[in-house]
């Protein structure tokens, strides 16, 4: 997949269909079902995120236009003042495209926006070896969190989900810098782990191996 920077607000992809299966998903699916288009979006998103430091904050305007090889998707991040958006759209004129509007597919929404504000943090977190769950476990003593860890490739995944409601932001934040002691932010998407992967531990992962293995 490559990644363009337009400006300060908008992102360019390019990716091509075989990028696409690769991942996990079929070429078809992602416009006619709705989850699996927003997985691989947002899998996008975070991988862009991470490369470039693009924040996936706030309303977001995504056009996608459908090329013989692959996908070019555009998004805009819109910028919130005084509780109105403004949106610095870059312009095309290509003819030989085929224009949609990813969010109409995946949510039917017909402005094109797209506000992640308010849902749970969720993140995936990967481990080279058992014995850094293992000790990830014994060191990490909160049981209210939602955890479910995965084997995929020869390594581990621990897909997390914390909870706004009980966590606040900077408790958030505390958690997950001691998890990453131990592991690595993965750019994998769970819905690929959980497709192709085998679960270890569905529920409770951390308590469960506490109690199963000494340090």
């Amino acid at each position: 997949m490559d990644i363009e920077r337009v400006n300060d607000t908008t992102i360019k992809f390019f990716i091509t269909y075989k990028d696409i299966e690769d991942r996990g998903f079929d070429r078809d699916e992602i416009w006619y079902n709705r989850e699996r288009g927003e997985e691989l979006f947002f899998e996008m998103m975070n991988e862009a995120s991470d490369n470039d430091e693009f924040e996936l904050d706030g309303p977001l305007w995504i056009q996608v236009h459908a090329l013989d090889k692959g996908l070019e998707i555009v998004v805009t991040r819109g910028q919130v003042s005084g509780g109105n958006v403004k949106l610095e759209i870059p312009v095309t004129h290509d003819k030989d495209h085929d224009e949609q509007d990813l969010v109409d597919l995946m949510s039917g929404n017909a402005e094109g926006k797209v506000d992640k504000t308010g849902e749970p943090l969720e993140i995936v977190i990967g481990f080279n070896d058992f014995e850094d769950v293992i000790s990830l476990s014994h060191n990490f003593h909160i049981n209210d969190l939602h955890n479910e860890l995965y084997h995929f490739e020869g390594t581990y995944y621990l897909h997390v989900i914390f909870d706004d409601e009980t966590y606040n932001e900077d408790q958030q934040d505390d958690m997950l810098s001691q998890i990453l002691e131990y592991g690595f932010e993965s750019d994998i998407s769970i819905y690929r782990i959980m497709e192709y992967g085998k679960e270890i531990v569905k529920a409770n992962a951390l308590p469960v191996i506490r109690t199963s293995f000494s340090q």
